[in-house]
């Protein structure tokens, strides 16, 4: 059971927007789907053969190898404005 109030400024209480509700729960359908739940599989695993987690250090490998890539990226398209005559000038020298 509960109940509540709202209104649209606090200090303006609006009587068709008070509420007092119950929560039915059919306990024998929620055991019967959670008897149903399937475990869910492993993705990935972390562990290194000596036992060791190393999932922050494969984490930190791809954020390097993708800030890498964004970089390579990024300079790529500099390099392609630069070298487009009605863009270059998009580019100030440096």
């Amino acid at each position: 059971m509960f109940v509540g109030s709202i209104s649209d400024n606090f200090d303006e209480r609006i009587e068709h927007k008070i509420f007092h509700c119950e929560i039915v729960v059919d306990n024998a359908r929620v055991t019967a789907e959670t008897k149903a739940y399937q475990k869910i599989p492993s993705i990935m695993d972390f562990t290194a053969p000596d036992g060791t987690d190393n999932m922050q250090q494969q984490i930190q490998a791809n954020y390097d190898r993708i800030k890498q890539e964004v970089a390579e990226i990024v300079t790529a398209e500099i390099d392609s404005i630069k070298n487009y005559e009605k863009l270059s000038k998009l580019i100030k020298n440096q």
